[in-house]
């Protein structure tokens, strides 16, 4: 596993280990003794995925205190245009965002920490994304900020999205409760 910084205080593109052979490919996505050297979080609660159409854009999400919480994202199957926004009081980057691309092919992975947004878009027909979260979900805690309100280059400015992600404030409308916390 190798990890990259990224523009984002705390978030972290992983690459991690894909075998390959004629039968198809083998990756690896977790590995508690390296994310624990690397001081992330390894207590994960809960894991799911969603499959989405090409231009199908989910997002942007997160979870309100005292639910907030770490999360990595990876494509298992297809593309996705990944972007995180940063949400956090008081950081460098507040407001800021980072888009990435994260291909079942190159078995990248996102590191996201608490106090930011993210959402995606589907590149591909039959795009499987994973996710795991450090905390349960909690319905009334997950939140969201409106998908063309933070100048974020969309591959398609027409996205196939819900009805719910077109309801969130903008970012300019959003009163933030998270608040940076610099590393040691």
């Amino acid at each position: 596993m190798e990890i990259r910084p990224t523009s984002l205080p705390g978030c972290l593109e992983i690459l991690v280990p894909a075998f390959k052979d004629n039968r198809g490919s083998f990756v690896k996505t977790f590995n508690q003794d390296f994310f624990t050297e690397h001081g992330l979080t390894t207590n994960w609660q809960e894991e799911y995925y969603s499959f989405s159409n090409k231009d199908v854009l989910r997002g942007l999400h997160f979870q309100t205190p005292p639910f907030d919480h770490e999360k990595i994202v990876h494509c298992a199957a297809g593309r996705a245009f990944d972007v995180v926004v940063d949400l956090r009081t008081g950081s460098p980057t507040y407001g800021q965002y980072l888009t990435l691309t994260l291909d079942s092919r190159k078995a990248n992975m996102l590191y996201i920490p608490r106090g930011m947004a993210h959402g995606f878009m589907a590149l591909e027909e039959h795009t499987l994304m994973m996710y795991k979260v450090a905390s349960v979900h909690a319905p009334d805690n997950d939140k969201g900020i409106l998908w063309d309100s933070c100048g974020i280059p969309w591959p398609d400015r027409e996205p196939i999205i819900s009805e719910r992600d077109l309801q969130w404030p903008t970012l300019e409308d959003y009163l933030s409760p998270f608040v940076f916390t610099p590393e040691p």
